[in-house]
């Protein structure tokens, strides 16, 4: 037993040693992960391919320049107008620049621009939901990794008091007052506290680890600061869920979002009316040729483009009068995309009202939670010193002073839980109400 006691104290000590080391702070930790997370930084290159979208569709709005070369040889004879056979060897070439334009398209080009740029706000807006999901992944991650400093802490204090009580046995042992096997029990208990604090620094650990890996840096030496996060309290929450959502419902992203989508639907209608009006586009072009005969003299290059050099202007209008009803089935499922569009809208104000709801009554209860909790404490305390009083006078056995005493302990942690969890939740609640969740 007592190698077993001197074992465990060696992992704890050497656990606790080391040189000192940086502690991220809550601030550092959401910043870090805003920058440097794989899901922000591949949304954020989505937002880059619909700023692009913006680009091509203005540039639909310009005409276009094209310059094209056909150049070619013949080989072999032929029979001329006089029956002579003559030969046809020759190289020839031309040369082309051509424009088009786009004057009139049933307004589809100015609609698509409008649609680009409601992309790019959309995605910019899923951006954002995706940070704030991230942030409060982060927080929860760092008030784990509290938590569980905590819970550290009283289990090594508990470990603390039962080393003391096993010397206070062995004197009493040695005078006579108490028996042998009181001294064996105190030891087990000491034991049991001992693999606690192992427990709860195995527990520390993963929360660290699961923080760092959110963060994607390394778990080597990855420590946090402390985060004061004084009294919870019941005044620190909103008269009832209605502010909160009202506030939410005008800033949330996802629901900015769903607003978006609606225009973007609007504007599918449109584009897809559109093709029932016509098209009018204008086409200019310059083009010359050049050609080299094998068996004549020719005129020079630059004579030959110069005088073979044409022009063209030209208007194209397309009206359109059947198109095997493509246009009004394009036409039919715009508007249906539309009032899809539109229930969503409803759904995630639904969604949001019914999460805002949840995490007001949570935050309620995790504050009513938290003070029994206090109260059960007070309590416990109180008992736990009668206890340790009768049992010093030998007034109660070993047995049911570890009955106290663990009626102590989990008093201590039910009041660390219950404060954490009131903190997180508290947190969401703001986060939703759009205040700092960093504080």
């Amino acid at each position: 037993m007592k190698t077993k006691i001197a074992v465990i104290i060696t992992l704890i000590a050497f656990s606790f040693s080391g040189i000192s080391q940086k502690k991220w702070t809550l601030k550092e930790c959401v910043s870090y992960a805003l920058e440097h997370n794989i899901t922000i930084k591949q949304n954020a290159l989505n937002v880059a391919l619909s700023e692009e979208d913006v680009v091509q569709a203005k540039g639909n709005f310009l005409p276009n320049l094209n310059a094209s070369s056909s150049p070619g040889m013949n080989f072999g004879s032929s029979i001329g107008q006089n029956g002579a056979r003559i030969s046809t060897d020759n190289f020839r070439t031309s040369f082309s620049l051509n424009s088009n334009a786009t004057l009139f398209n049933g307004f589809r080009n100015l609609n698509t621009f409008k649609q680009a740029q409601l992309g790019v706000a959309s995605s910019k807006l899923e951006l954002q939901k995706i940070q704030d999901d991230i942030s409060l992944n982060v927080v929860n991650a760092y008030l784990n990794i509290l938590f569980a400093k905590e819970n550290l802490n009283v289990a090594s204090v508990q470990y603390e008091i039962s080393k003391k009580q096993i010397e206070r046995a062995k004197n009493q042992v040695e005078a006579g007052v108490k028996a042998k096997g009181e001294l064996l029990n105190v030891e087990s208990s000491a034991a049991t506290d001992a693999q606690n604090v192992v427990a709860q620094e195995n527990t520390l650990n993963l929360a660290l680890l699961t923080l760092a890996q959110l963060l994607q840096v390394s778990t080597e030496n990855f420590d946090i600061a402390n985060l004061d996060l004084g009294s919870p309290s019941i005044a620190t929450l909103y008269d009832d869920s209605d502010v909160v959502y009202k506030k939410a419902v005008i800033d949330r992203p996802e629901i900015i979002k769903a607003q978006i989508d609606i225009e973007n639907a609007n504007l599918g209608i449109d584009i897809a009316k559109g093709r029932y009006l016509p098209t009018l586009s204008f086409s200019a072009g310059a083009g010359t040729s050049y050609q080299h005969s094998f068996s004549f003299s020719n005129q020079y290059f630059f004579k030959q483009v110069e005088n073979n050099l044409g022009y063209s202007i030209g208007l194209s209008l397309n009206i359109p009068i059947f198109n095997r009803f493509q246009t009004k089935s394009g036409v039919d499922k715009s508007i249906i995309n539309q009032e899809k569009s539109e229930i969503n809208l409803e759904s995630q104000k639904l969604q949001l009202k019914a999460t805002i709801e949840r995490v007001f009554l949570d935050a309620k209860a995790a504050t009513k939670t938290y003070e029994a909790a206090q109260t059960s404490l007070v309590s416990q305390n109180e008992a736990y010193k009668n206890a340790q009083e009768r049992y010093n006078f030998g007034a109660m056995t070993m047995f049911d002073f570890d009955q106290v005493r663990n009626r102590l302990v989990t008093a201590q942690s039910s009041l660390i839980r219950a404060k954490y969890d009131y903190v997180f939740k508290s947190k969401v609640l703001k986060f939703y109400y759009g205040e700092s969740i960093l504080d």
